[in-house]
């Protein structure tokens, strides 16, 4: 089991990203028939009856009640901030192209912080990774981008610099206080205080008008197994084993991959220098990744 284990380890980034770059093209499918805030809540809401099962089948230690707030204080950064930062950039007309841009900075923020507040060293190198991977990824979103006519809100930018943060700093705050922790039961205490926010700003700000469709409830469903149960699960090990710097370096592949998926999905088109950025970003990852001379 262990040689089986040490086997798959190394594919953990690559699924995790896979997993996690299809959440823009689940969010694509079910939006046009449920408001954001109560798409989330309703989300959360399966994703919690998901987990609880698990926890009973898997008979996981609930963490005490310090442990449960540390995972709380995760879950309403890098659940609640980042996707209600995201969805609320995105209904205030921000593009999503300048939203993913801006979202995009996250592992340089990541690294820069958890380089001050975790001591966890930065090397030239893995900097200079970073900051290609970032000029990656400008490219990939933004090769397609129409910037001439763009006028964005005060409140969409402010939404999109709480996102950007809120999963920089979670991210390291999980590091940094939620070891310790069984996965699935921390897990659902991440979602328990997301639930919570959602439910306040979609009864706070939304109709909840529901347009119930195959294709909302086929978005719903994968979204819950295959993102909030999987992927997060994926993202927690990788936050728990690795460093901050080289675990967040991985969310630069994400937007790549999107586009591809959207490519192949919808037909959208794919410029050129979409494909050059591509290239780069996989660089700056591999430089971000690629072990010093000192391991």
């Amino acid at each position: 089991m262990e040689a089986l284990k040490s086997r798959l380890v190394p594919f953990v980034p690559l699924l995790f990203v896979l997993l996690w770059s299809t959440g823009f093209i689940g969010a694509k499918y079910g939006l046009p028939y449920i408001e954001p805030f109560y798409f989330l809540f309703i989300r959360m809401l399966a994703t919690l009856a998901v987990f609880f099962v698990l926890i009973l089948w898997l008979r996981a230690a609930w963490p005490s009640l310090a442990q449960s707030a540390h995972q709380m204080v995760t879950g309403s950064l890098v659940h609640a901030g980042y996707l209600g930062g995201v969805f609320a950039a995105i209904n205030w007309d921000m593009p999503a192209g300048i939203t993913a841009i801006i979202v995009g900075l996250q592992p340089l923020l990541t690294a820069l912080i958890g380089r001050f507040w975790l001591q966890q060293p930065l090397s030239r190198l893995q900097l200079a990774g970073l900051l290609c991977g970032l000029c990656g990824v400008s490219l990939v979103v933004g090769a397609g981008q129409d910037l001439s006519n763009i006028q964005l809100r005060p409140e969409a930018l402010a939404a999109a610099l709480v996102a950007l943060f809120a999963i920089s700093i979670g991210t390291l705050y999980q590091k940094r206080f939620g070891g310790g922790v069984n996965l699935v039961a921390g897990s659902f205490y991440q979602y328990l205080a997301t639930a919570l926010w959602m439910g306040v700003l979609a009864f706070s700000f939304e109709s909840r008008e529901v347009v119930w469709s195959s294709e909302l409830i086929l978005a719903l469903a994968w979204l819950v197994f295959g993102l909030s149960v999987a992927a997060i699960l994926l993202l927690m090990y990788m936050i728990r084993e690795g460093e901050s710097a080289r675990v967040a370096s991985y969310f630069y592949l994400v937007p790549p991959v999107t586009v591809l998926e959207a490519w192949l999905l919808f037909e959208e088109s794919l410029a050129p220098l979409s494909l050059v950025g591509i290239g780069i970003t996989v660089l700056g990852v591999y430089l971000v990744l690629k072990p010093s001379r000192k391991e």
